[in-house]
């Protein structure tokens, strides 16, 4: 069984997409979409910007959208998903692949929540720092002995954790967390604290804008990060996006849930490649490919 999964922030890189938009006709017209309604020429920053330009979540966000979800309607009989999974952002991504909904909505979407995010972390200064070799239960109780802001806000794969919260409280968890053999305890250059309470401001905001889209019922499960589950009822998918923002990204139950539901092949569709190291690091039977 083929699980098609799609990556998150961070995946960027200058060039991507410009294959698909100089030698695809139905590419270069969904580009082309996606500039009139965001407002801005998009395609200039990822074809021809630089790595600041892309790393603006505003451009950040509907770049790699963009990128994976083209990507997805250029495979034609090739994109014939059985499962499909993103990596925060990238529930997006598979939501509007496996037709939950329109391209234009979750593009539009897309567009606010970056927008949303961007003004949180304006708010309140915050941060994320990966932590790596120890157990997840290790880092769950020394984040929840700290002061302050702090929590697990990606469980990437077996060892590798990425903690989200205030500045401060980020820095005393990754003191303890080092002192508790953790191989590394290292900030992230991210704009702010993602899938932490800190983005409350972000979930009321995008709440409404995802309460006012239509959407439909998947050709196929999404298993979404929330609860690592595959849904398929238009209101779960509302709810289950909305208390994203504020909640834990479980990438990796949502792999070993795909595999015990017979996932044999996964398929990463958008920029870069680490959703295939992190599967490949979850289970190493898997058939692991991606395009881009």
């Amino acid at each position: 069984m083929k699980a098609f999964v799609f990556p998150g922030q961070g995946a960027q890189f200058v060039g991507m997409g410009k294959d698909l938009y100089d030698n695809n006709p139905i590419a270069h017209d969904l580009f082309e979409k996606a500039n009139e309604i965001l407002g801005f020429r998009i395609t200039d920053l990822m074809f021809n910007g630089t790595d600041e330009d892309l790393r603006q979540t505003a451009v950040t966000q509907p770049a790699i959208f963009l990128h994976s979800v083209i990507l997805a309607k250029t495979l034609g009989d090739e994109f014939k998903p059985e499962m499909v999974a993103g990596h925060s952002l990238g529930e997006f991504s598979a939501l509007v692949a496996a037709g939950a909904m329109a391209f234009e909505d979750g593009l539009r979407l897309v567009s606010a929540r970056a927008k949303a995010m961007q003004k949180a972390c304006e708010l309140k200064p915050s941060t994320m720092a990966a932590v790596l070799a120890l157990p997840d239960e290790t880092v769950e109780e020394i984040c929840a002995g700290i002061d302050g802001v702090v929590v697990c806000a990606n469980y990437n794969c077996p060892g590798q954790i990425v903690i989200s919260g205030e500045i401060e409280a980020i820095d005393a968890a990754c003191e303890k967390l080092l002192a508790a053999g953790a191989k590394r305890a290292l900030k992230l250059k991210v704009g702010g604290a993602f899938h932490s309470p800190c983005m409350e401001p972000a979930r009321a905001e995008l709440a409404s804008a995802i309460e006012a889209t239509e959407f439909k019922t998947p050709v196929c499960p999404v298993y979404q990060n929330v609860d690592a589950r595959p849904h398929t009822d238009p209101a779960e998918i509302k709810a289950n996006l909305v208390a994203q923002l504020t909640a834990p990204v479980r990438w990796t139950q949502s792999v070993k849930n795909m595999i015990a539901d017979g996932a044999t092949e996964f398929v990463e569709l958008g920029p870069g490649k680490v959703l295939q190291g992190l599967v490949a690091k979850i289970d190493r039977n898997m058939v692991i490919s991606g395009r881009q």
